[in-house]
């Protein structure tokens, strides 16, 4: 039964977060939109954390010749020239390193500059986002396809099945889901948090949780009502990791806020906080990522 097809027919929370996940595991065989491949490329510049995490993953690395600012893993690419922040790049920043491929995670910008680039005639593909059902295994294979060799999908893509695997055994319904709120910033003691159809929403969902916002998509300020009402039993922070990763507060600052200290979170003392792109990169280590989520949020099984 599909994840849709088991909210019609009125599926408990473990049937539906059983349906979800054997959703995204059956979506890992579907294949995305095939990239151009590039097999002579050898000055490849990389793009966003998530794509850079899978060019090594896939053994490309040596082809490597410059990266972004959120390419901070693994550690070898932070030797690697950093041409900028993937959504304000300059392209003289980009031509300087000379690149015959670009691979770019979707978002990357500002778009004048992308146009500049592709006029300029470098070969540039876009790699689709990865936080839907199967999506993590098309980036993977995306990534494969644009640099020639798709054979070496194959091992990763196992990978994130081993553990997309393993998060289905060990999500058999908890008493009663936990109410996680992901912060993206406390300035001023106002909280901006995390609704639907974001990274953070999807690795909660992933991680066998229930995003306790739920009235809107993106991230929004929240009054202080707003997060009593949603009565979080967690509080999700991601740590600083390079340029994205805008929050490093504090547990006890986070759950001393007056509207922070009113919910079973702060009752609780409460925070989990994990690296920002090993939570939010939805690259090959988010099966992984989720898992370590669920172990935080329910305890190691």
């Amino acid at each position: 039964m599909t994840a849709r097809a088991c909210h019609s027919a009125g599926c408990g929370p473990r049937a539906a977060l059983m349906a979800l996940i054997a959703a995204t595991a059956a979506a890992l065989l579907s294949g995305p939109a095939a990239a151009d491949p590039h097999p002579d490329a050898s000055r490849v510049l990389s793009i966003g954390g998530s794509v850079t995490e899978i060019v090594y993953a896939l053994g490309q690395q040596d082809r490597l010749v410059a990266r972004d600012t959120t390419s901070n893993y693994p550690a070898e690419a932070q030797a690697l020239p950093d041409i900028g922040y993937m959504r304000q790049l300059s392209a003289e920043g980009v031509l300087s390193v000379k690149p015959d491929l670009i691979l770019a995670e979707d978002g990357a910008g500002p778009p004048e500059t992308i146009a500049l680039l592709k006029q300029a005639g470098i070969p540039f593909e876009t790699i689709p986002p990865g936080t839907g059902p199967g999506g993590l295994a098309d980036k993977i294979t995306a990534v494969a396809e644009a640099l020639g060799v798709p054979d070496t999908a194959t091992a990763p893509v196992a990978a994130l099945q081993a553990d997309l695997d393993r998060l289905a055994d060990i999500s058999a319904d908890p008493a009663q889901k936990k109410r996680v709120l992901f912060v993206l910033f406390a300035t001023g003691g106002r909280i901006t948090a995390s609704g639907t159809g974001t990274e953070a929403d999807a690795i909660i969902r992933m991680a066998g949780a229930e995003n306790a916002v739920q009235g809107f998509e993106g991230y929004k300020p929240l009054t202080d009502e707003a997060i009593t009402s949603a009565a979080p039993d967690i509080i999700l922070t991601m740590r600083r990791g390079g340029a994205g990763a805008e929050i490093d507060a504090k547990a006890e600052d986070l759950l001393a806020l007056p509207a922070i200290s009113t919910t079973p979170a702060a009752r609780n003392g409460a925070v989990i906080s994990m690296d920002g792109l090993y939570l939010l990169g939805f690259g090959p280590r988010t099966g992984k990522a989720a898992l370590d989520l669920h172990d935080a949020i329910y305890g190691t099984s």
